[in-house]
Protein backbone atom coordinates (compact mmCIF):
# COMPACT_ATOMS: atom_id res chain seq x y z
CA UNK A 1 0.00 0.00 0.00
CA UNK A 2 3.20 2.48 0.83
CA UNK A 3 3.98 1.89 -2.86
CA UNK A 4 0.88 2.57 -4.54
CA UNK A 5 0.86 5.47 -2.49
CA UNK A 6 4.47 7.06 -3.13
CA UNK A 7 4.02 5.77 -6.87
CA UNK A 8 0.41 7.82 -6.87
CA UNK A 9 2.25 10.78 -5.28
CA UNK A 10 4.77 10.68 -8.09
CA UNK A 11 2.03 11.58 -10.39
CA UNK A 12 -0.42 13.95 -8.89
CA UNK A 13 -1.49 17.35 -9.28
CA UNK A 14 -1.51 20.21 -7.00
CA UNK A 15 -3.91 22.52 -7.98
CA UNK A 16 -4.31 26.06 -6.30
CA UNK A 17 -7.34 27.12 -5.87
CA UNK A 18 -10.40 29.35 -3.99
CA UNK A 19 -13.38 27.35 -2.39
CA UNK A 20 -16.56 27.89 -2.43
CA UNK A 21 -19.98 26.19 -3.94
CA UNK A 22 -19.00 22.80 -5.10
CA UNK A 23 -21.74 21.49 -7.76
CA UNK A 24 -21.85 18.91 -9.97
CA UNK A 25 -19.69 18.71 -12.98
CA UNK A 26 -21.31 18.85 -15.97
CA UNK A 27 -18.44 18.66 -19.03
CA UNK A 28 -18.48 21.91 -20.83
CA UNK A 29 -20.24 24.11 -18.92
CA UNK A 30 -18.52 23.94 -15.21
CA UNK A 31 -15.64 26.51 -16.72
CA UNK A 32 -14.81 28.36 -13.49
CA UNK A 33 -13.22 26.48 -10.96
CA UNK A 34 -12.04 23.51 -9.84
CA UNK A 35 -12.90 19.93 -11.22
CA UNK A 36 -12.42 17.05 -8.71
CA UNK A 37 -14.25 13.40 -8.51
CA UNK A 38 -14.96 11.04 -5.27
CA UNK A 39 -13.75 7.77 -5.67
CA UNK A 40 -15.76 4.18 -5.77
CA UNK A 41 -14.54 1.79 -4.08
CA UNK A 42 -13.66 -1.68 -5.99
CA UNK A 43 -11.88 -4.69 -4.27
CA UNK A 44 -8.87 -6.11 -5.04
CA UNK A 45 -8.37 -9.46 -4.18
CA UNK A 46 -4.51 -11.08 -4.52
CA UNK A 47 -4.12 -14.70 -4.56
CA UNK A 48 -1.02 -16.21 -3.98
CA UNK A 49 -0.11 -20.29 -5.15
CA UNK A 50 2.92 -22.46 -4.75
CA UNK A 51 3.88 -25.26 -7.24
CA UNK A 52 5.61 -27.96 -5.21
CA UNK A 53 7.69 -30.23 -7.26
CA UNK A 54 9.19 -33.50 -5.70
CA UNK A 55 12.03 -35.55 -7.11
CA UNK A 56 12.91 -38.74 -5.09
CA UNK A 57 16.30 -39.39 -4.38
CA UNK A 58 18.40 -42.31 -5.43
CA UNK A 59 18.83 -44.13 -1.84
CA UNK A 60 15.19 -43.14 -0.72
CA UNK A 61 14.63 -46.83 -0.16
CA UNK A 62 17.70 -46.69 2.47
CA UNK A 63 16.54 -43.33 4.04
CA UNK A 64 15.27 -45.22 7.16
CA UNK A 65 17.45 -48.36 7.35
CA UNK A 66 20.85 -45.90 7.73
CA UNK A 67 19.44 -42.45 8.57
CA UNK A 68 16.24 -42.92 10.41
CA UNK A 69 14.16 -40.99 8.25
CA UNK A 70 11.10 -42.37 7.62
CA UNK A 71 8.08 -41.67 5.10
CA UNK A 72 10.11 -40.98 2.58
CA UNK A 73 8.36 -41.43 -0.78
CA UNK A 74 10.07 -43.30 -3.95
CA UNK A 75 7.41 -41.68 -5.80
CA UNK A 76 7.80 -37.87 -7.72
CA UNK A 77 4.86 -35.60 -7.55
CA UNK A 78 3.73 -32.32 -8.14
CA UNK A 79 0.53 -30.43 -7.25
CA UNK A 80 -0.19 -26.51 -6.65
CA UNK A 81 -0.58 -25.36 -3.03
CA UNK A 82 -2.88 -21.92 -2.09
CA UNK A 83 -0.69 -20.04 -0.23
CA UNK A 84 -2.19 -16.71 0.70
CA UNK A 85 -5.08 -14.55 -0.28
CA UNK A 86 -5.01 -10.99 0.24
CA UNK A 87 -7.68 -8.49 0.08
CA UNK A 88 -7.44 -4.59 -0.78
CA UNK A 89 -10.16 -1.96 -1.12
CA UNK A 90 -8.82 0.12 -3.94
CA UNK A 91 -10.65 3.40 -5.10
CA UNK A 92 -11.83 4.50 -8.78
CA UNK A 93 -12.95 7.30 -10.25
CA UNK A 94 -16.40 7.92 -9.86
CA UNK A 95 -17.40 9.27 -13.35
CA UNK A 96 -21.06 10.20 -11.33
CA UNK A 97 -19.61 11.92 -8.83
CA UNK A 98 -17.72 14.87 -9.93
CA UNK A 99 -18.33 18.20 -8.75
CA UNK A 100 -16.36 21.86 -9.64
CA UNK A 101 -16.09 24.18 -6.77
CA UNK A 102 -16.60 27.64 -8.03
CA UNK A 103 -14.03 30.46 -6.86
CA UNK A 104 -14.11 32.38 -4.47
CA UNK A 105 -12.06 35.48 -2.76
CA UNK A 106 -13.13 35.12 0.88
CA UNK A 107 -11.72 31.89 1.36
CA UNK A 108 -8.30 30.34 3.25
CA UNK A 109 -8.41 26.89 1.10
CA UNK A 110 -5.46 27.12 -1.09
CA UNK A 111 -4.44 23.59 -1.97
CA UNK A 112 -6.32 20.90 -3.81
CA UNK A 113 -4.46 17.59 -4.26
CA UNK A 114 -5.74 15.61 -6.86
CA UNK A 115 -4.27 11.79 -8.03
CA UNK A 116 -3.67 11.56 -11.89
CA UNK A 117 -7.62 10.38 -12.19
CA UNK A 118 -8.80 13.61 -10.67
CA UNK A 119 -9.70 12.08 -6.78
CA UNK A 120 -9.74 14.22 -4.57
CA UNK A 121 -6.62 13.32 -1.96
CA UNK A 122 -6.20 16.28 0.24
CA UNK A 123 -6.91 19.82 1.07
CA UNK A 124 -4.42 21.97 2.93
CA UNK A 125 -2.37 19.51 3.50
CA UNK A 126 1.16 18.62 1.13
CA UNK A 127 1.31 14.50 1.10
CA UNK A 128 4.40 12.75 1.94
CA UNK A 129 6.80 13.86 -0.62
CA UNK A 130 7.37 11.50 -3.54
CA UNK A 131 10.27 9.05 -3.42
CA UNK A 132 11.60 7.35 -6.64
CA UNK A 133 11.36 3.34 -5.83
CA UNK A 134 13.85 1.50 -6.80
CA UNK A 135 13.32 -2.54 -7.67
CA UNK A 136 14.66 -4.81 -4.70
CA UNK A 137 17.04 -6.95 -6.29
CA UNK A 138 16.68 -10.51 -5.55
CA UNK A 139 19.91 -11.98 -3.74
CA UNK A 140 21.47 -14.10 -6.21
CA UNK A 141 21.40 -17.73 -5.13
CA UNK A 142 24.48 -19.96 -5.39
CA UNK A 143 23.25 -23.08 -6.84
CA UNK A 144 23.08 -26.16 -4.48
CA UNK A 145 26.18 -28.60 -4.26
CA UNK A 146 25.69 -31.59 -6.49
CA UNK A 147 25.86 -35.05 -4.76
CA UNK A 148 27.80 -36.62 -7.73
CA UNK A 149 30.64 -34.09 -6.24
CA UNK A 150 30.51 -34.86 -2.66
CA UNK A 151 30.87 -38.98 -2.93
CA UNK A 152 33.80 -40.13 -2.37
CA UNK A 153 36.03 -42.76 -4.65
CA UNK A 154 35.29 -45.91 -2.06
CA UNK A 155 31.54 -44.63 -2.65
CA UNK A 156 31.62 -44.53 -6.35
CA UNK A 157 33.48 -48.11 -6.35
CA UNK A 158 30.54 -49.63 -4.85
CA UNK A 159 29.38 -52.38 -6.84
CA UNK A 160 25.03 -52.09 -5.50
CA UNK A 161 22.93 -49.28 -4.42
CA UNK A 162 22.34 -50.80 -1.13
CA UNK A 163 26.48 -50.38 -0.10
CA UNK A 164 26.57 -46.85 -2.04
CA UNK A 165 23.75 -45.68 0.42
CA UNK A 166 25.46 -46.92 3.12
CA UNK A 167 28.82 -45.22 2.47
CA UNK A 168 26.75 -41.85 1.97
CA UNK A 169 25.60 -42.36 5.14
CA UNK A 170 28.79 -43.07 7.15
CA UNK A 171 30.25 -39.73 5.41
CA UNK A 172 26.93 -37.55 6.23
CA UNK A 173 27.74 -38.96 10.00
CA UNK A 174 31.53 -37.99 9.12
CA UNK A 175 30.29 -34.70 8.22
CA UNK A 176 28.31 -34.26 11.35
CA UNK A 177 31.00 -35.06 13.38
CA UNK A 178 33.69 -32.78 12.33
CA UNK A 179 31.29 -29.67 12.34
CA UNK A 180 30.68 -31.28 16.40
CA UNK A 181 34.64 -30.82 16.92
CA UNK A 182 34.88 -27.75 14.80
CA UNK A 183 32.05 -26.29 17.00
CA UNK A 184 33.66 -27.32 20.20
CA UNK A 185 37.00 -26.05 19.22
CA UNK A 186 38.19 -30.10 19.43
CA UNK A 187 39.33 -29.96 15.45
CA UNK A 188 43.08 -30.67 14.46
CA UNK A 189 43.04 -27.82 11.67
CA UNK A 190 41.16 -24.89 13.45
CA UNK A 191 40.06 -22.01 11.45
CA UNK A 192 42.35 -18.80 12.10
CA UNK A 193 39.22 -16.29 12.63
CA UNK A 194 35.62 -15.85 12.56
CA UNK A 195 35.34 -15.58 8.64
CA UNK A 196 37.30 -18.36 8.31
CA UNK A 197 35.06 -20.68 10.33
CA UNK A 198 32.32 -19.35 9.07
CA UNK A 199 33.29 -20.41 5.55
CA UNK A 200 34.18 -23.84 6.60
CA UNK A 201 31.13 -24.83 8.57
CA UNK A 202 28.93 -23.55 5.72
CA UNK A 203 31.04 -26.13 3.17
CA UNK A 204 29.93 -28.79 5.34
CA UNK A 205 26.51 -27.84 5.69
CA UNK A 206 26.27 -28.13 2.12
CA UNK A 207 28.20 -31.44 1.63
CA UNK A 208 25.77 -33.01 3.90
CA UNK A 209 22.60 -31.10 2.34
CA UNK A 210 24.17 -32.30 -1.31
CA UNK A 211 24.31 -36.03 0.36
CA UNK A 212 21.20 -36.10 2.43
CA UNK A 213 19.27 -35.27 -0.90
CA UNK A 214 19.99 -38.54 -2.22
CA UNK A 215 17.84 -39.74 0.77
CA UNK A 216 15.20 -37.79 1.40
CA UNK A 217 14.92 -36.51 -2.04
CA UNK A 218 14.70 -32.82 -3.50
CA UNK A 219 11.73 -30.25 -3.10
CA UNK A 220 11.54 -27.02 -5.46
CA UNK A 221 8.67 -24.68 -5.44
CA UNK A 222 7.83 -21.73 -7.81
CA UNK A 223 5.27 -18.89 -6.86
CA UNK A 224 2.14 -17.74 -9.20
CA UNK A 225 0.68 -14.61 -7.97
CA UNK A 226 -3.07 -13.45 -10.04
CA UNK A 227 -5.19 -10.83 -8.99
CA UNK A 228 -8.89 -10.17 -9.81
CA UNK A 229 -11.50 -6.92 -9.18
CA UNK A 230 -14.50 -6.98 -7.93
CA UNK A 231 -16.91 -3.99 -7.98
CA UNK A 232 -19.73 -3.94 -5.95
CA UNK A 233 -22.97 -3.14 -7.30
CA UNK A 234 -26.28 -2.20 -6.51
CA UNK A 235 -27.54 -5.79 -5.88
CA UNK A 236 -25.61 -8.26 -3.28
CA UNK A 237 -23.39 -11.03 -4.60
CA UNK A 238 -24.87 -14.57 -2.87
CA UNK A 239 -22.80 -16.41 -4.21
CA UNK A 240 -20.62 -16.21 -7.48
CA UNK A 241 -17.52 -17.75 -8.66
CA UNK A 242 -14.24 -15.81 -8.39
CA UNK A 243 -11.96 -18.45 -10.03
CA UNK A 244 -11.48 -21.95 -9.80
CA UNK A 245 -8.06 -23.46 -8.66
CA UNK A 246 -6.86 -27.80 -9.51
CA UNK A 247 -3.65 -29.29 -7.39
CA UNK A 248 -2.11 -30.09 -10.69
CA UNK A 249 -3.12 -27.06 -13.02
CA UNK A 250 -2.86 -24.22 -10.17
CA UNK A 251 -5.25 -21.38 -10.49
CA UNK A 252 -7.72 -21.08 -13.45
CA UNK A 253 -10.20 -18.32 -14.67
CA UNK A 254 -13.60 -18.95 -13.33
CA UNK A 255 -15.09 -20.33 -16.60
CA UNK A 256 -12.44 -22.72 -16.73
CA UNK A 257 -14.07 -26.30 -15.61
CA UNK A 258 -11.01 -28.23 -15.07
CA UNK A 259 -10.55 -26.77 -10.91
CA UNK A 260 -12.91 -26.48 -8.16
CA UNK A 261 -14.71 -23.46 -7.79
CA UNK A 262 -13.74 -20.41 -4.89
CA UNK A 263 -16.46 -18.50 -4.42
CA UNK A 264 -17.13 -15.19 -3.35
CA UNK A 265 -20.68 -13.95 -1.30
CA UNK A 266 -20.86 -10.01 -1.07
CA UNK A 267 -23.13 -8.43 1.04
CA UNK A 268 -24.28 -4.39 1.75
CA UNK A 269 -24.47 -4.48 5.57
CA UNK A 270 -25.55 -0.82 5.62
CA UNK A 271 -29.32 0.55 6.32
CA UNK A 272 -28.87 4.81 5.17
CA UNK A 273 -31.92 6.58 7.01
CA UNK A 274 -34.94 7.21 5.13
CA UNK A 275 -34.97 10.66 3.03
CA UNK A 276 -38.22 13.35 3.36
CA UNK A 277 -38.75 14.48 -0.06
CA UNK A 278 -40.59 17.53 1.06
CA UNK A 279 -37.72 18.53 3.41
CA UNK A 280 -35.08 17.67 0.40
CA UNK A 281 -36.40 20.57 -1.81
CA UNK A 282 -36.44 22.87 1.18
CA UNK A 283 -33.12 22.54 1.80
CA UNK A 284 -30.80 25.21 0.85
CA UNK A 285 -28.14 24.11 -1.68
CA UNK A 286 -24.98 22.41 0.57
CA UNK A 287 -21.92 25.32 -0.26
CA UNK A 288 -18.34 23.63 0.85
CA UNK A 289 -16.61 20.40 0.07
CA UNK A 290 -18.63 17.21 -0.56
CA UNK A 291 -17.02 13.89 0.04
CA UNK A 292 -17.66 10.08 0.77
CA UNK A 293 -19.43 8.59 3.68
CA UNK A 294 -18.57 5.03 2.90
CA UNK A 295 -21.13 1.99 4.02
CA UNK A 296 -20.28 -1.67 4.96
CA UNK A 297 -19.81 -4.81 3.13
CA UNK A 298 -19.14 -8.28 4.08
CA UNK A 299 -17.12 -10.20 1.75
CA UNK A 300 -16.71 -13.59 2.01
CA UNK A 301 -14.39 -16.08 0.23
CA UNK A 302 -15.12 -19.61 0.45
CA UNK A 303 -14.64 -23.39 -1.36
CA UNK A 304 -16.43 -26.59 -0.89
CA UNK A 305 -14.32 -27.27 2.38
CA UNK A 306 -13.22 -24.06 4.54
CA UNK A 307 -14.14 -20.26 4.50
CA UNK A 308 -10.61 -18.30 3.60
CA UNK A 309 -11.73 -14.76 4.40
CA UNK A 310 -14.75 -13.32 5.83
CA UNK A 311 -14.57 -9.26 6.87
CA UNK A 312 -16.37 -6.21 6.67
CA UNK A 313 -15.30 -3.78 3.99
CA UNK A 314 -15.85 0.18 3.67
CA UNK A 315 -17.53 0.34 0.38
CA UNK A 316 -18.42 3.91 -1.06
CA UNK A 317 -21.15 3.14 -3.09
CA UNK A 318 -23.04 1.91 -0.20
CA UNK A 319 -22.96 4.86 2.22
CA UNK A 320 -23.88 8.88 1.40
CA UNK A 321 -22.46 12.01 0.30
CA UNK A 322 -21.89 14.74 2.84
CA UNK A 323 -20.65 18.33 2.88
CA UNK A 324 -17.57 19.71 4.32
CA UNK A 325 -19.03 23.30 5.35
CA UNK A 326 -17.20 26.24 3.34
CA UNK A 327 -16.92 27.92 6.95
CA UNK A 328 -14.05 25.80 7.76
CA UNK A 329 -12.24 27.58 5.20
CA UNK A 330 -12.82 30.70 6.10
CA UNK A 331 -10.47 33.58 5.82
CA UNK A 332 -8.14 33.49 8.45
CA UNK A 333 -8.75 29.71 8.98
CA UNK A 334 -6.41 26.83 7.83
CA UNK A 335 -8.42 23.98 7.80
CA UNK A 336 -6.01 20.88 6.85
CA UNK A 337 -8.24 17.67 5.73
CA UNK A 338 -7.24 14.12 3.98
CA UNK A 339 -9.19 11.95 2.30
CA UNK A 340 -9.26 8.26 2.24
CA UNK A 341 -8.33 7.08 -1.32
CA UNK A 342 -10.43 3.92 -1.45
CA UNK A 343 -13.41 5.46 -0.50
CA UNK A 344 -13.29 9.55 -0.34
CA UNK A 345 -14.12 9.63 3.63
CA UNK A 346 -12.41 12.12 5.66
CA UNK A 347 -9.08 10.44 7.21
CA UNK A 348 -8.12 13.32 9.41
CA UNK A 349 -8.86 16.82 9.89
CA UNK A 350 -7.55 20.02 11.97
CA UNK A 351 -7.01 23.49 12.53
Amino acid sequence: MKKGLLLAGLLTSTLCMAQGEATPYIPGINAEGVTYFLPQTVIDITIEAERVSYTPGEFCAYADKYLRIANVSDKADTHWEIKELTVRPTGVRDPEKGYTVKLRDKSNAALMELDPEGILLSINQQLQEPVALVPEKEPVKAPPTSAATVLTEETLAATSTAKMAELAAKDIFNIRESRNAIVRGQADNMPKDGEALKIMLGNLDKQEAALLAMFQGTTTRETRIISVRITPGAEDVKESVLFRFSAKRGLLDADDLGGAPIYYQLTNQTVLPEVDEKTLKKAKKPRGIIYNMPGKALLKLYDSREVFYEEELPVAQYGQTEVLSEDLFGKGTTTRVTFDQATGAIRKIDR
